[in-house]
């Protein structure tokens, strides 16, 4: 197994065991990347791949994209910009001839075809030619593009048919452009290569500090069937169907690129070796404007930093087709990323993996039509600013870990949502189950065990959820230990700004959540932080202050909810065993973000009641449909 393969496997595993750790047991099942991602072939299921008894111990924080590219055995190696030309074979293009004395070198009219190892530069206009690379010879081919024009009506302008690898240098300070005509005639008509602008059959890396402008109007713009390498160079790509592809890994290090693609965007797509089919992405300026996904990984994506503007499928507001794939971010096992700033606006999830995300940093704007982020098994936060401003549902996972972050997100349906099967071990009873139609509230307060997959932790960060759905819905079980949440949730009475299906232990933090009263639900009785579910005997108009005083006249909490409401649930460490007294409407000299006030002075609007906390879980009136 090579270095690529390794790092997959102790990947799978440091999630797997940080997961095991969550929940106090050493019994981890583990799942192959091939089982995981291959169509067709899998039937493993998140409970078959998470293990978990009774959640009590806070989740380690996980791998992270720079250690796995670390050890990376493919992405060692650095290719030398050549900016010493000396000794390197001149090729000169004349428009519908080319030039040259050096040795290595043979021309056919516009076609010249290189056949051995070295340096070659490249300058002029080819109005209809191509560049040929072919060669047996164990070192590679550098081609230095030193403010080249050349069109290929038929086939690719430049060719890399074979070579130990070859190298595409920008010559600093100049201008190059390659196009390629709306069809090809092959050599070999079944093998129906090349098939993009620049394409290499062998390992391809560009660099320099010049520009490059490719048009492919055939297929792809530059695709390379081994791997493709960026490491510096302004970067512009036009294609009618994939932009920049590497099938067994594209790496970017740095550069300024910009991606307009009627299929992909960036691309890696070996579906034959579960060690290969990456995107590494380490730095750079990227832009992307793609019909399908921006981002899209056969295996993993991993990023460690650059600044990212992604729009795919048209964006948020755009209609797709059943079987259309049009995400920002896709790597269909691991999604990694310590860093960078994005914006994201897609049609489809903003971030996708169908097995492990994990984030450890970075600055993301994402906008929606379906999730913005969503991960089959895992979704882990270790930090990071997160601004979901648009999307279906928020968050959206099979265990959502958040360890930090500040993270704001708005949602047509659910804000975060801890998906999963039915698995026979929830304890609540009543028609339709907690949060269906003939629950009531409070119901799954009382449930004390959960030995199901599905969780929700939150152990740190600052989260707000708007959600027109439910604010926060788990199929399975939460566990907070720290943190603050606040949770403006929905106005109708089908959804709840909190629903869970088993447990909720609170140990620490803040947690907020308002919205309709007829699925209200509070942190269970079985948490060692109390909590409190306030139901309205009627609706408050969105912007109407809530405000809870302890004995001593002091505000514990202070909340303006962004939409009309009837519920309140509360938890915080300053709501220990003793009376209290509810107030709304009134005013506040204190600091309002996103609705809690902290500091300054509450003016008492109306008292609505008094009620006395003697329990973990405290419920205060009924609530009733509307």
């Amino acid at each position: 197994m090579n270095k690529k393969g390794i790092i997959i496997l102790i990947m799978s595993v440091v999630m797997l065991l940080a997961l095991a750790g969550c929940v106090g047991t050493t019994t981890t099942t583990t799942a192959t990347v091939a089982d995981s991602t291959t169509a067709g072939t899998s039937t493993t299921s998140i409970a078959d791949v998470i293990s978990q008894s009774s959640a009590t111990a806070v989740p380690e924080a996980g791998t992270s994209a720079g250690a796995a590219l670390a050890g990376m055995e493919q992405t060692q190696s650095v290719a030398v910009v050549a900016t010493d030309t000396t000794g390197a074979v001149a090729i000169a293009l004349n428009g519908d001839s080319i030039t040259s004395d050096g040795a290595g070198v043979s021309i056919d009219g516009s076609m010249v075809t290189i056949a051995a190892a070295g340096t070659y530069t490249l300058s002029g206009t080819l109005d209809d030619g191509q560049i040929i690379v072919d060669t047996a010879d164990e070192d590679p081919v550098t081609l230095i593009l030193n403010g080249v024009d050349i069109t290929s009506t038929t086939s690719a302008p430049i060719y890399i048919a074979n070579a130990e690898s070859a190298i595409i240098v920008l010559a600093d300070n100049s201008a190059n452009s390659l196009t390629d005509g709306a069809s090809y005639i092959f050599a070999d008509a079944e093998a129906e290569e090349p098939s993009g602008t620049i394409f290499s059959n062998d390992d391809l890396t560009i660099n320099g500090n010049g520009s490059l402008t490719v048009t492919g109007n055939y297929n792809d713009a530059i695709t390379s069937d081994d791997s493709l390498t960026i490491e510096s160079g302004n970067i512009t790509v036009t294609a009618v169907d994939d932009g920049i592809r590497g099938k067994d890994y594209l790496l970017i290090r740095d550069g300024t690129i910009t991606v307009e693609a009627g299929g992909d965007g960036l691309k890696s797509d070996n579906e034959d070796d579960a060690e290969l089919g990456y995107i590494a992405i380490e730095g750079g300026t990227i832009t992307v404007t793609a019909g399908g996904d921006a981002i899209a990984a056969e295996t993993d994506v991993l990023v460690t930093g650059g600044e990212f503007t992604l729009v795919a499928g048209g964006g948020s507001g755009a209609v797709l087709a059943d079987d259309a794939s049009a995400k920002g971010i896709k790597g269909a096992a691991n999604v990694l990323i310590d860093g960078g700033t994005f914006t994201i606006d897609a049609a489809d999830d903003g971030i996708h993996s169908n097995v492990h995300i994990t984030i450890n940093g970075g600055t993301f704007t994402i906008a929606s039509g379906d999730d913005g982020i969503h991960a089959d098994l895992t979704v882990t936060i270790n930090n990071g600013d997160i601004a979901i401003t648009e999307s279906n549902e928020g968050i959206e996972g099979g265990v959502i870990t958040i360890n930090d972050g500040n993270i704001n997100v708005v949602a047509g349906d659910d804000g975060i949502n801890v998906s999963g099967e039915g698995d026979g071990s929830d304890t609540m009873g009543g028609p339709g189950g907690p949060g269906g139609p003939g629950g009531r509230p409070g119901q799954s307060q009382g449930a004390t065990t959960y030995t199901g997959s599905f969780y929700l932790y939150i152990n740190g960060g600052y989260i707000v959820v708007n959600a027109a759905g439910d604010g926060i819905d788990v199929n399975g079980a939460i566990v907070m230990t720290d943190g603050v949440v606040l949770v403006h949730g929905p106005t109708t009475s089908g959804n709840g700004a909190l629903d869970y299906d088993a447990t909720f232990n609170i140990s620490g933090g803040l947690f907020v959540a308002a919205g309709s009263a007829g699925m209200a639900q509070a942190p269970g009785s079985t948490s060692t932080q109390n909590s409190v579910l306030i139901n309205l005997s009627g609706t408050l108009p969105g912007g109407t202050l809530i405000n809870i005083q302890n004995e001593s006249g002091e505000s514990i909490l202070t909340f303006a909810p962004s939409k009309e409401y009837q519920s309140i649930a509360f938890s915080s460490p300053e709501l220990v065993n003793g009376d209290y007294t509810l107030f709304y409407g009134g005013s506040s000299t204190g600091t309002v973000t996103d609705g809690l006030y902290t500091g300054g002075t509450y003016t008492p609007g109306t008292e609505y009641t008094t009620f006395t906390v003697s329990s973990a879980t405290t419920i205060v009136g009924r609530s009733s449909f509307r």
